[in-house]
């Protein structure tokens, strides 16, 4: 597998931010959102086997592991990579961007999965079918631009009856809107979502790496 870092830091994002975690970032990425944040993931990469990889994770000394890239789903192996984690007694996170279908993974697994907004230029590569595979612990998470983007991500949730179906994440996207904005038109909507916030970003700066 072509691997672009491994780390441990806090989570930053989600249901579990807060909590200490080990980062399996693989390289390689098929999309170009505006705003991403890791695009030293595109290419490149160090070849590495899913044993050693998760010797590495097991010697970080964390129960909770998030796979992520990049893109993830675009390796073949990365399912047996997940499956050797879970087995290995973690908990196992997999933040995918959405354009690859989520119905293989191991369904201990917990698919995090990212919907590509309009602002993000990638809205037209979802795979959608993604959200009749979600289940009660998987999470979906909307990055927002602008307004546009969050009426967009409203009218999605109500077409595809997301709500109740998993955790729903709406989270600002940095430099574009600010997460006080974000949080008032969710609570003028009352919109049953979670505002997600990247606290790695506040704890150790926007541009740093391995965080």
């Amino acid at each position: 597998m072509k691997v672009c870092e491994l780390f441990t830091s806090v989570q930053g994002e989600s249901t579990y931010s807060g909590l200490p975690c080990a980062f399996v970032r693989l390289a390689g990425c098929n999309l170009r959102c505006a705003y991403c944040d890791t695009q030293y993931a595109y290419e490149g990469g160090v070849e590495m086997a899913v044993g050693d990889i998760v010797d590495r994770v097991k010697a970080a000394g964390v129960r909770l592991v998030e796979v992520t890239g990049g893109e993830p789903l675009l390796q073949g192996e990365t399912g047996s990579l997940v499956f050797s984690l879970i087995e290995g007694g973690h908990k196992v996170l997999v933040e995918t961007n959405g354009s690859r279908s989520v119905k293989d993974i191991d369904g201990r697994a917990v698919i995090i999965l990212d919907v590509k907004t309009p602002g993000s230029g990638m809205s037209g590569e979802m795979d959608l079918s993604n959200f009749e595979h979600m289940k009660p612990a998987d999470e979906i998470k909307f990055v927002i631009c602008d307004r546009v983007d969050y009426d967009w991500s409203k009218k999605l949730m109500q077409d595809y009856k997301l709500k109740g179906r998993c955790t729903i994440l709406f989270s600002a996207a940095t430099g574009k809107l600010t997460p006080r904005e974000l949080a008032e038109w969710v609570l003028e909507d009352s919109l049953d979502v979670r505002l997600n916030i990247q606290i790695q970003k506040y704890i150790f700066g926007p541009d740093v790496r391995g965080v």
